[in-house]
């Protein structure tokens, strides 16, 4: 008996703290609203929610807030899903639609919303990222990227989908992990994925100091050595390499690329970077290139010359085994253009899946009945059941 009124007891202090969240963080118009409708009486309602451009569907963290709340204050929401997890939806389409009381429902739109809306498009980035460079295994780098933790969980969650839907279309390899343990689940890892920042180069002194001291202090572990520190991204990689040439035998070192755009990589200029593209793609030169595609081509920083150029080195001093990870801004868009001149990235680490324009990642709820009977504002009877 003790043991059960503790558990009421919190149980009260978590409904407490889940409906103080609520109220301070949904629009005030909605808690109005809510006041109304207890004054002059509740409704069944039905909402449809949808998007105004085409989506890979990620519904699980909005449905999974949606049954906390409703089990919280113990009622029901019937909720129909128009598609499955990772489904392609067109602009406009209906997504799913949420039916139950009211005065329930008003209050939870804001945050419902936000935990659907940018995580299909990052899904949809992914998917494209991971289908045009399907050999190529991807690290989501996101989390540094976001606002905050729970967005960060929206974003990993949402490249686990874009992944598997990759891997199911194309056969790609897709997102391995990411780089936080909170959000590794997603990926079927159970801790986050990366061994060093700059920081430890600057720490150490050199780069590779820096190798040495994560291999004496993680022995067991492949390491990735961050190569452009001192702007020396051949010289040290091979350095590192000759350090630890059973490591580099065994395929266990990586070389991160991460060179910014304010510069070449060690020893290429615009002529060199040219004709290393020449020696391995020449058909790529002879093709109409964007001045954004001729950047990621043969541009400053981590191009696709440099990523040529590094593999000529490695390979040309005896370490074919050793992988290269890219870096860097890669975007769906750099991600095609390294595809097409194809690039030999081993690993794409990345947070650029993340939604570039903001305004395309809104989720829109419009109620289109009050029991039972169809109503919804003027433009929008596209949203309602088709019978």
């Amino acid at each position: 008996m003790v043991d059960n009124a503790v558990r009421r007891s919190r149980q009260a202090v978590e409904k407490e703290s889940l409906e103080r969240f609520i109220g301070d963080n949904t629009d005030a118009y909605f808690r109005k609203t809510k006041r109304i409708v207890e004054n002059f009486g509740d409704k069944h309602v039905t909402y449809a929610i949808f998007m105004r451009r085409p989506v890979l569907f990620c519904p699980r963290l909005m449905l999974e807030w949606l049954d906390e709340v409703a089990n919280a204050r113990g009622v029901k929401f019937d909720i129909e899903l128009c598609y499955a997890e990772g489904d392609w939806v067109g602009a406009g389409e209906p997504l799913l639609y949420i039916s139950g009381s009211f005065r329930h429902l008003v209050d939870l739109e804001t945050l419902y919303l936000q935990r659907l809306g940018a995580a299909c498009v990052a899904a949809y980035n992914a998917y494209f990222m991971c289908c045009d460079l399907p050999r190529t295994s991807f690290l989501a780098m996101d989390a540094r990227h976001c606002a905050g933790t729970e967005m960060a969980e929206l974003m990993a969650y949402a490249a686990s989908v874009g992944s598997r839907v990759a891997r199911r279309d194309k056969g790609a390899i897709g997102f391995i992990g990411n780089a936080t343990d909170a959000t590794a689940h997603f990926f079927d890892n159970e801790a986050g994925l990366g061994t060093m920042p700059h920081a430890l180069i600057g720490y150490a002194g050199s780069t590779l100091r820096a190798a040495e001291m994560f291999v004496e202090s993680f022995p067991n572990l492949p390491v990735t050595v961050l190569v452009d520190y001192y702007g020396r991204e051949i010289t040290d990689a091979l350095q590192v390499c000759e350090r630890f040439p059973e490591l580099a035998t065994a395929g266990q070192i990586s070389v991160r690329m991460d060179t910014h755009g304010g510069r070449f990589v060690e020893g290429l200029d615009p002529a060199e970077s040219y004709a290393v593209i020449e020696r391995h793609v020449p058909e790529a030169i002879r093709q109409y290139r964007s001045e954004a595609e001729l950047k990621h081509m043969v541009g400053t920083g981590v191009s696709a010359a440099a990523i040529h150029h590094m593999r000529d080195c490695l390979d040309g001093a005896g370490f074919p085994k050793v992988k290269i990870v890219a870096s860097s801004g890669f975007s769906p868009e750099k991600c095609k253009v390294m595809a097409s001149i194809r690039a030999p990235i081993d690993v794409v680490g990345t947070g650029s899946f993340l939604p570039e324009r903001w305004a395309e990642t809104y989720a829109t709820a419009d109620v289109i009945a009050y029991d039972g009977r169809p109503s919804v504002k003027v433009g929008r009877e596209f949203l309602l059941r088709k019978s």
